[in-house]
């Protein structure tokens, strides 16, 4: 757990650095930050001469499937695939099987992750039992075997009074409510964006209104109770003016973006390929533009992969039976970097603060996401020159329900380094 980070180009928008330094890690934390630090010998060094390092990635939105759907993913099959897509830390949601709603599912999850010993991984807890909107969980008891975080992420929790009382418990706690934003009474059971798209091809609509609807209620709660509220995934324009105006009125409110929201738009559906099939669902051009603006003047605090991974015979069932969810932790740096920082839409440093700097600022993760003497030494070693296929052969995740898919990705991970050690080398 001792290495020397020679020649590279730090960039830790935590700190304010972006400069050429040198990292010293001994015992797996970071020992000293200089120019021209000595190879003290018998340590391995990396040359990281026309490389960029920044802090460890941090994910805060992943699905690891573990316990109970280990068929799509397991916890060391996602740590392989963070690992790949440069992520040191992430936080895996609870719609597991069992739920992860208790003490027991939470232990079982650290003491998985901790027998991989690739990645951090920290559990989010369900806010409900079981998922059903109807019943807080044993909050305390359930920050106190180790979740981060509530969520009763893929399911909005309906009832006003329920989220209410979720928003007053973490705020004692001093973890955040990571809400799934989603009227289910209007989104139904519709499978795309509803508009003239959904009306062509003759599949059921998902409104605008069914994200906002919520939106606006959370945030009216949250003003009230400040606590920490996070919206997560969020797919609309009307959202995005929601938050902004919350903010400017100093409501403590983040929310994130997903890499396909950021990218894409619903007229891939006219393909009816199931791989598109995502809730929230791929929106129109216009709201996807409203997202971009929203990294640009800091309303999106972070992006997040929602990585989803499903079997192969799953997602390849007809579009209305397939179920939502894409993967997106091994590609969601590359295609971001290619299509927003390349064409100078967002700069780099705003790009690793949205990847890195700000999700742990929002799951209160107080040594991750910056690199100061003393932190655990969580680095991502990145080669911004090379590019890349991403082809289905492409992925550690056990899934490859990937959108990006044909595309080229450009800059590449070639080291991601966990408490001092090298756990992935580009070959």
């Amino acid at each position: 757990m001792n290495l020397l980070i020679k020649n590279g180009r730090l960039v830790d928008p935590a700190t304010g650095t972006d400069c050429a330094m040198d990292i010293l890690i001994e015992d797996g934390k970071i020992k000293e930050l200089a120019s021209g630090i000595k190879d003290p010998g018998n340590i391995e060094v990396i040359d990281a001469q026309g490389l960029v390092v920044s802090p460890g990635f941090v994910d805060m939105h992943v699905h690891l499937r573990e316990p109970g759907q280990e068929n799509k993913e397991t916890i060391e099959s996602g740590a392989k695939a963070a690992v790949h897509g440069g992520f040191t830390s992430i936080a895996c949601m609870p719609n597991t099987d069992p739920v992860n709603d208790c003490r027991s599912v939470v232990e079982l999850i650290i003491a998985r992750a901790k027998e991989v010993d690739l990645v951090n991984v920290f559990p989010v807890a369900a806010i409900t039992r079981n998922l059903e909107g109807e019943h807080l969980n044993e909050m305390v008891d359930l920050v106190e075997g180790g979740a981060i975080g509530f969520s009763d992420d893929g399911k909005c929790v309906m009832k006003a009074d329920v989220i209410r009382k979720a928003l007053e418990y973490t705020k004692m706690l001093d973890v955040p409510i990571i809400e799934h934003p989603e009227d289910h009474s209007i989104s139904a059971s519709g499978q795309v964006n509803e508009g003239f798209i959904s009306y062509e091809y003759g599949l059921r609509g998902i409104l605008n209104a069914s994200e906002e609807v919520i939106v606006a209620r959370d945030i009216i709660l949250q003003e009230r109770i400040d606590s920490k509220l996070h919206l997560t995934h969020i797919s609309t324009a009307g959202s995005m003016e929601l938050i902004r105006n919350a903010k400017k009125r100093g409501v403590k409110v983040t929310t994130d973006a997903t890499p396909h929201h950021l990218l894409l738009n619903e007229e891939l559906i006219s393909s009816y390929d199931p791989v598109y099939k995502v809730n929230p669902p791929l929106r129109t051009e216009a709201d996807r533009q409203a997202l971009i603006k929203g990294l640009q003047d800091g309303t999106v605090d972070c992006i997040a992969s929602d990585h989803a991974p499903h079997t192969r015979d799953e997602k390849d069932s007809e579009f209305e039976f397939a179920p939502f969810g894409m993967i997106g932790m091994e590609t969601s740096f590359s295609v971001i970097y290619d299509r927003l920082v390349r064409t100078k839409i967002i700069p780099l440093g705003k790009l690793i603060e949205l990847f890195s700097t700000n999700p742990a600022k929002v799951l209160n993760l107080k040594t991750r996401g910056s690199v100061k003497v003393g932190n655990p030494a969580d680095l991502t070693i990145l080669n911004l020159e090379e590019s890349f296929e991403i082809t289905e052969d492409y992925f550690f995740s056990k899934a490859n329900n990937c959108p990006f898919i044909g595309w080229t990705g450009q800059g590449v991970v070639d080291y991601t380094i966990f408490n001092g050690r090298i756990v992935y080398k580009r070959a």
